[in-house]
């Protein structure tokens, strides 16, 4: 029994839950600081979107934002769909509220790049949330019909109703409201894996 089992799984027919291929693409990418949670503590809320629609000036501006992006039971059950997850922790101080714009969009980039590298690794349900909306364009178009960048935009967590404040404390890390962006950033992107 045991050759079998070996042999099938030197064939790929088992895959092994195996972290160290994914860690060595976030240390390629730079992404040190993570942790590896389960997909169930990742916190859906209704009040998540109420904020996004009513408090966001994003909100009908950018293609993966809410109104475009599903309602909240079907981010539940995207989720619901995963065993794994991996949550970043994206720490920086700016100087001035407009320095987090180029800060984001450059980090964006890295991301898709290492979830488009999960997937080329085996990881077929690789999908990246953004720590922050999408910032890939300088200039939205405002909807995912008319996006430019449809095979790299992807939305942030809070787009698809995560409550990012209980999901990063659940995982052990830091974040509270600012109250001047002088005071030093606490992001989170997620990376969703099987």
């Amino acid at each position: 029994m045991d050759t079998i089992f070996n042999c099938r799984i030197k064939r790929g027919l088992f895959k092994i839950n195996d972290h160290r291929t994914l860690e060595a693409l976030f240390t390629k990418f730079n992404f040190t600081d993570y942790r590896w949670i389960k997909a169930s503590q990742i916190e859906v809320a209704h009040w998540v979107r109420f904020k996004c629609m009513f408090g966001c000036s994003s909100y009908g501006k950018k293609g993966s934002c809410p109104p475009q992006v599903p309602s909240v039971e079907e981010c539940r059950a995207f989720f619901s769909e995963y065993d794994e997850a991996v949550i970043f922790h994206l720490a920086k101080k700016v100087e001035q509220p407009e320095d987090r714009v180029p800060w984001s969009r450059e980090i964006e980039k890295e991301l898709v790049k290492l979830e488009r590298e999960a997937f080329w690794s085996g990881y077929h349900k690789a999908f990246m949330l953004f720590m922050d909306e999408c910032r890939l364009c300088v200039n939205c178009t405002g909807s995912r019909e008319a996006c430019v960048n449809k095979d790299d935009s992807r939305p942030g967590p809070e787009s698809l109703a995560v409550d990012v404040f209980t999901t990063a404390r659940s995982a052990g890390y830091p974040i509270e409201v600012l109250s001047d962006y002088k005071q030093e950033m606490h992001r989170y992107a997620l990376l969703m894996v099987e």
